[in-house]
């Protein structure tokens, strides 16, 4: 799964809509990515953005990649990424239930809920990007993924 998501250099927001909008992509496209099926609102769920397929699922080593962290609520959350680029995209998230930052597992197995855009199948390990993948172009792009319990 997403063990090595992290939420770096995000923080948590108030409510359950949140995301930069750096000036920089002022010209991108918004992507907004509705989040269903958390079953609690403790923690916070966290999120990050990537168009290079070596870091997904993780986000590591890719300057580029966009985190977030959202405060969890029982049932459904919006994340706001703000302005996107054209491109081609894969979203990997997590409910980080007890506020530790990390995705826990026992056995390799995930103990907290967990997602990827598309809804991307899961079988033995996380999805490839390619299965992930979905891609922006010149209109305001979407996503609705729905979180994942083993637990």
């Amino acid at each position: 799964m997403a063990a090595g998501l992290a939420p770096a250099g995000a923080s948590p927001v108030a409510g359950p809509v949140a995301g930069p909008r750096p000036d920089a992509e002022a010209g991108g496209q918004d992507l907004r990515v509705s989040v269903t099926g958390l079953r609690s609102g403790k923690g916070q769920v966290l999120a990050c953005l990537v168009s290079e397929p070596a870091a997904f699922p993780d986000c590591r080593g890719h300057a580029a990649a966009r985190h977030l962290a959202v405060p969890a609520v029982a049932g459904t959350v919006v994340l706001d990424f703000g302005a996107v680029p054209p491109g081609t995209y894969a979203i990997s998230l997590f409910h980080d239930e007890n506020g530790n930052g990390r995705l826990d597992k026992a056995m390799m197995i995930p103990r907290e809920g967990y997602g990827f855009s598309r809804n991307a199948p899961v079988r033995f390990g996380p999805p490839r990007f390619a299965a992930a993948a979905f891609a922006v172009g010149n209109g305001p792009a979407r996503q609705a993924l729905k979180m994942r319990y083993i637990f």
